[in-house]
C-alpha cells in the first residue's frame, strides 16, 4: 500500500458544498503510511466544526475499505472565521449568500442584461438557489426580460419580498417605480439604494446572487465591492474594437477592487439565420481572446446574434429555459457551468477578499459610471441586446 493508493481512495471525498474532492482541491498532504496506520493532514479553507466532523467521517470510511485500522486524519482549519469580505472595513451586508457575481461591461447596449438573465436562469437551471438583482438604476429592464414587469414585490415590515420567476428571486428598482418613470440621482444615492437592495431585501439562503451593474466604472461598482465580498466578476463585451476599449477598462477595475475576474463573454459574436441556421461573422470574431490573455483570464463564451434572445427579451421568456435546444441556450448554459466551476475554485483557495480602493478622478469631475442607459435601451434590430 502507497500513497497513492490512498489519493485515489480520497478522491471518493467530495469537499462539502462543492462538487470537487478535497485531493483535486489540493486539501491532502503529508500522507504517511507505516503497516495498517495511515496518518494525513487535511488543510481545509473553511472554520465550521461541521464540515471538519463531516470530512473526518468520510476519510475514514474511505481508508477502512483499504484496510486501515488506525486512521489519523488531522483537519487544519482556520483559527478563526475569517471575514468575507472586498473591504477594508470588513463589511458583509447579505451574508445569507454564498457568492456575488457581478455581471458589468465598459459601455452599454451591448447585452449585458440579458446576459445576466441567462446566465441566472442556466445556473438555475442546474439545481443552485439562485437570486438576480438589477443594480442597473437608470435602465431597469430586468422585470420584463423576467416576465415581472406586471407585478409589485410584497412588503413585510421594512423588508422587501423579491419576486420569483423561472426558479429565480428577483429584484429590481424597475418593480418599485412607475412605468416610464426616470430616475435624476446623484452618486450618493445610488450608493444607498446598492446597499438598501443588498440588506433590506429579504433574499433567501441562495448559492449565487447575479448582479446586473450599470454600464462603466464608478459609484455603483465601488459600493457593491465595499459592501459585499464578490466571488467573480464577468465582462461582457460585444467583438467590435470600440466595445473592446471600454471592456479594458472594466476588467481594470476588477483588477483594482480585487475581484476574482471569470472572464469575458462575447455577445453579437455571429449571427444564427432562423431559417437555414448557419452562423455567420458580421461584427467580426476572435477580437477577444487576445484581450482576455492580456488581462489573465478567460473567455467564458461567445453568444451570437438569435431573433430568439431578443423575443425573448421582450416577451418575458427567457431564450435559455423556454429554447433549451437552441444554440445561444447551449452556449448560455456552458457558460453558467464554467462561472460555477470558478466560483468552486476561488472557494477553495480561500473565497473572496477584494479590496475595495478610491477611484482616480480628474478634479471637479465626479466618479459616476460612464456610458448610459440610453444606448443600452434604444439597441434594437434582431439582436435582443439589453
Amino acid at each position: 500500500m502507497n500513497n497513492e493508493h490512498v489519493l485515489n481512495a480520497l478522491k471518493n471525498v467530495t469537499y462539502p458544498g462543492f462538487t470537487k474532492d478535497i485531493v483535486t482541491f489540493g486539501f491532502v498532504k503529508n500522507v504517511k503510511i507505516g503497516g495498517d496506520k495511515v496518518s494525513l493532514d487535511v488543510d481545509i479553507t473553511s472554520s465550521a466544526a461541521e464540515v471538519k466532523l463531516q470530512l473526518i467521517k468520510e476519510i475514514e470510511t474511505e481508508l477502512q475499505k483499504l484496510g486501515f485500522k488506525d486512521i489519523v486524519a488531522n483537519i487544519i482549519q482556520p483559527q478563526a472565521p475569517r471575514e468575507m469580505s472586498n473591504s477594508m472595513s470588513g463589511k458583509n451586508i447579505a451574508p445569507q449568500v454564498k457568492n456575488f457575481v457581478m455581471v458589468s461591461s465598459g459601455k452599454g447596449g451591448v447585452g449585458k442584461s440579458t446576459t445576466a438573465v441567462n446566465l441566472a436562469v442556466a445556473m438555475a437551471m442546474q439545481g443552485k438557489k439562485v437570486g438576480l438583482l438589477d443594480a442597473d438604476i437608470y435602465g431597469p429592464n430586468i422585470p420584463r426580460m423576467m416576465g415581472v414587469d406586471d407585478q409589485k414585490p410584497e412588503i413585510q415590515g421594512n423588508k422587501v419580498m423579491p419576486m420569483k420567476a423561472y426558479g429565480v428571486e428577483v429584484m429590481s428598482m424597475g418593480s418599485l417605480m412607475e412605468p416610464g418613470q426616470s430616475l435624476i440621482w446623484r452618486g450618493s444615492m445610488i450608493m444607498k439604494a446598492i446597499e438598501q437592495f443588498l440588506r433590506d431585501i429579504l433574499w433567501s439562503e441562495l448559492d449565487v446572487l447575479v448582479i446586473d451593474m450599470p454600464p462603466g466604472t464608478g459609484d455603483a461598482q465601488l459600493t457593491l465591492a465595499q459592501s459585499v465580498p464578490v466571488t467573480a466578476g464577468i465582462t461582457v463585451t460585444t467583438p467590435q474594437e470600440v466595445s473592446l476599449d471600454d471592456s479594458r477598462r472594466s476588467l481594470d477595475m476588477f483588477a483594482k477592487l480585487h475581484i476574482p475576474t471569470a472572464g469575458i463573454i462575447e455577445n453579437m459574436s455571429g449571427f444564427i439565420c432562423p431559417e437555414c441556421h448557419t452562423e455567420s461573422d458580421i461584427f467580426g470574431m476572435g477580437t477577444t481572446a487576445p484581450v482576455a490573455k492580456e488581462y489573465d483570464t478567460e473567455l467564458i463564451a461567445r453568444i451570437p446574434i438569435e431573433p430568439a434572445i431578443r423575443i425573448g427579451g421582450d416577451t418575458g421568456m427567457p431564450v435559455t429555459y423556454h429554447q433549451p435546444d437552441s444554440e445561444t441556450a447551449k452556449r448560455y448554459q456552458e457558460a453558467a457551468s464554467n462561472v460555477l466551476s470558478f466560483i468552486d475554485k476561488v472557494n477553495a483557495e480561500g473565497g473572496a477578499d477584494n479590496q475595495a480602493i478610491q477611484p482616480t478622478t480628474p478634479p471637479g469631475v465626479s466618479a459616476c459610471s460612464t456610458g448610459g442607459a440610453a444606448a443600452e435601451q434604444s439597441s434594437g434590430g434582431s439582436c435582443g441586446c439589453h
